[in-house]
């Protein structure tokens, strides 16, 4: 019995053991098996998601192959380019400021200076099939005048041919040596930018390039309080007698002065590999006078001039020699002096004399982080007459300054430093002696220094082309 009783608890302990082994051999598979399905299941979800992104990307590489392949096609496509129109019309509005050596109580002396509406223009151009042509008219405060009108024909073989009132070739260039406002001493003696009424060739052989032109007369008298001198560039003209602060008449009276009568230009400029843009340029024309004798009475003139370019510098130079040979017998007692006029207004200049001028623009300045300009051209310019009567003095003019571009906006803000030029300081508009002149191309009687701080901004605009 005792041994039975054993016997079962034995077999129940071994059972026990066994049972107790065979879970702690089981139990591991049982617990790795709960890890891996738990893994498993977190492998599903992340595989989920990465085929979830990659339908998206796939999404997006189609549309961005799609719209590669539209770039494709339209680049492949032949280029549709707008076709500009014969006829350009356009303009130009201005503004000028300045403050200067003027008189106390000018208007230019006074609160920091003046601004005005300096300028209003509307210009026409035209090119088509070889025709080309240009039109402008210019309206100032009180006065206007045509100051370009031509219709010519651009060839590559037989050169270009502009007939109507067109630039007179003389100089470096269209404005001479000058960038500055001012323009340089050539402009005040009629040498550069001069436009008349006539014919003009120009021709390109090789590194030559040729102007010949014919002008039957100045450009003429337009709209303005002067006798004579509403026009844009200066010409020998006729004026009344002039009036000191009295009321005396000081010289003649009448319709007094000269008009140009038939005018021969050559220019020749030639393009050198190392010593620039070398040129020559030759004038000759007859003079008509009224009221004064005008039997031989001619006006010559001759320059040499050149271009040079070094590095970010462009240097013009200019040396010319003129004279208008006239009578001494006329109203205003000499033949050293010769009306001329422009901007409705007229005075006397010397008649003889040499003009050097040099102007030095620099083009070096990045503008790239400056929104507001998108150039900026520093320059300075130096010019005098150097007048062959002794009783003169000689006319000088400095221009210190610096030309700014901002899309069709043009700025020049310069300071003007001249012993001799009526646009630069002054003492007033009515003198008593023809020789007490202040600031003038003519005997320059005071011989005094002037200032005057310019700022100039205009606006280019288009109507149609």
């Amino acid at each position: 019995m005792l041994r039975g009783i054993n016997m079962m608890n034995n077999n129940n302990t071994l059972t026990l053991i066994c049972t107790l082994i065979l879970f702690l051999l089981l139990s591991p598979f049982a617990i790795a098996g709960g890890a891996v399905e738990d893994e498993t299941e977190a492998l599903k979800q992340k595989i989920g998601h990465l085929e979830q992104e990659l339908a998206e990307v796939r999404k997006k590489l189609a549309e961005a192959e799609a719209q590669n392949a539209a770039q494709a096609a339209v680049s492949e496509a032949p280029a549709v380019q707008p076709v500009p129109g014969p006829v350009k019309i356009g303009g130009t509005f201005g503004i000028n400021y300045a403050y200067g050596d003027y008189d106390s109580g000018h208007r230019r002396n006074e609160d920091l200076g003046d601004v005005d509406l300096e300028l209003f223009r509307l210009n026409a151009d035209l090119d088509a099939d070889g025709w080309i042509g240009r039109v402008e008219y210019r309206w100032y405060d009180t006065y206007s005048m045509m100051h370009t009108a031509w219709l010519g024909y651009a060839s590559d073989r037989y050169g270009t041919l502009k007939a109507g009132i067109v630039r007179v070739p003389f100089g470096p260039g269209p404005y001479g040596v000058s960038t500055s406002w001012f323009f340089d001493q050539h402009f005040y003696i009629g040498l550069s930018d001069d436009m008349d009424l006539g014919i003009r060739w120009t021709k390109s052989y090789g590194d030559l390039e040729v102007d010949l032109a014919y002008y039957l007369q100045d450009e003429g008298e337009w709209d303005g309080a002067s006798r004579d001198s509403s026009r844009y560039s200066y010409d020998p003209v006729t004026w009344d007698e002039h009036v000191d602060a009295e009321g005396d008449v000081t010289w003649g009276a009448g319709e007094n002065g000269f008009e140009e009568d038939g005018q021969l230009n050559l220019r020749m400029i030639y393009a050198t590999e190392h010593f620039g843009d070398l040129g020559a340029s030759f004038q000759y024309g007859w003079l008509e006078g009224k009221n004064v004798e005008d039997s031989g009475a001619d006006h010559f003139a001759v320059s040499a001039h050149a271009e040079n370019t070094f590095g970010d510098f462009t240097l013009l130079s200019q040396l010319s020699y003129y004279e208008y040979d006239i009578t001494d017998d006329t109203p205003w007692g000499t033949g050293d002096l010769i009306p001329m006029g422009a901007y409705d207004f007229a005075w006397l200049v010397a008649s003889e004399g040499w003009i050097p001028a040099v102007s030095l623009r620099y083009h070096g300045i990045d503008t790239s982080g400056i929104p507001w300009i998108d150039s900026i051209m520093p320059f300075i310019e130096w010019s005098t007459i150097l007048k062959e009567e002794s009783d003169f003095n000689d006319s000088t003019l400095w221009s210190l300054g610096a030309l700014m571009y901002w899309d069709q906006l043009y700025i020049y803000a310069e300071l003007g430093i001249s012993d001799g030029n009526n646009f630069v300081g002054g003492e007033g508009d009515v003198y008593s002696n023809i020789y007490d002149g202040v600031g003038d191309v003519g005997a320059n009687g005071n011989d005094r220094w002037n200032k005057r701080f310019n700022i100039n901004v205009r606006y280019y605009f288009s109507l149609f082309e």
